[in-house]
């Protein structure tokens, strides 16, 4: 079974499917893989940023997109064989990463991996186009959203940005404005999926409403 969930981000995306992977089992006892697909896209702007790559450039980036190996191990990204992941939320990466995902060929790639890491299981994935583009037939596909404000005052709560409520707000609004107008891959709500606001939801809200819609098709 797959179950696709997108949205922008601070919408809880990763939160609620990292949830969903540790809790959710189905009657015959079939456990979730949890897949992060903008992990596997910081990963790779990680990769270009390292090799001195612009990730504007789109020939150099897919030239490292295809220098390097990626793997998913339990919800974490390695790179190379090396673990990566506390490295992947930093600002340098934030500002670069949409850039780097609105390229088509790396998103070709990116797309080509997940879809062989869900071959053969049971998955929650979750990003900007697997309602629509990857997994448009997933038996459950759901869309997370929120205010601004409110995707703001989550990722400042966390405290991993250097930057302020404000600054990072506006950073939000770029990213979304760039995820929307991608080539290819764009952010969007798909016709069938079921869209929830998690705005002012918990994030046990959320989640006991997405596990009794995957129940019922599961």
């Amino acid at each position: 079974m797959v179950v696709a969930i997108d949205g922008p981000a601070g919408s809880g995306k990763s939160t609620i499917a990292e949830l969903l992977a540790r809790r959710l089992e189905l009657k015959d006892g079939r456990r979730f893989v949890y897949i992060n697909s903008g992990k596997l896209y910081r990963a790779l702007t990680l990769a270009c940023q390292r090799q001195g790559v612009d990730v504007s450039d789109n020939e150099a980036a897919v030239d490292v997109a295809r220098s390097v190996r990626l793997e998913y191990r339990d919800s974490t990204v390695f790179l190379d064989g090396v673990d990566v992941g506390p490295l992947l939320h930093g600002d340098e990466i934030d500002r670069a990463v949409s850039r780097l995902s609105s390229n088509v060929p790396v998103r070709h790639m990116v797309n080509a991996l997940i879809k062989e890491m869900a071959l053969r299981r049971d998955v929650i994935v979750e990003g900007r186009d697997m309602t629509t583009v990857v997994f448009p037939d997933a038996e459950a596909r759901f869309y997370l959203d929120a205010s601004e404000d409110s995707r703001a005052r989550r990722r400042f709560g966390q405290g991993m940005s250097s930057l302020s409520l404000e600054e990072i707000r506006r950073s939000i609004a770029e990213r979304d404005r760039m995820d929307r107008n991608k080539p290819e891959g764009s952010l969007k709500v798909a016709g069938g999926v079921t869209y929830i606001d998690t705005s002012y939801l918990t994030v046990n809200e959320v989640y006991e409403r997405l596990e009794k819609i995957i129940r019922l098709k599961g």
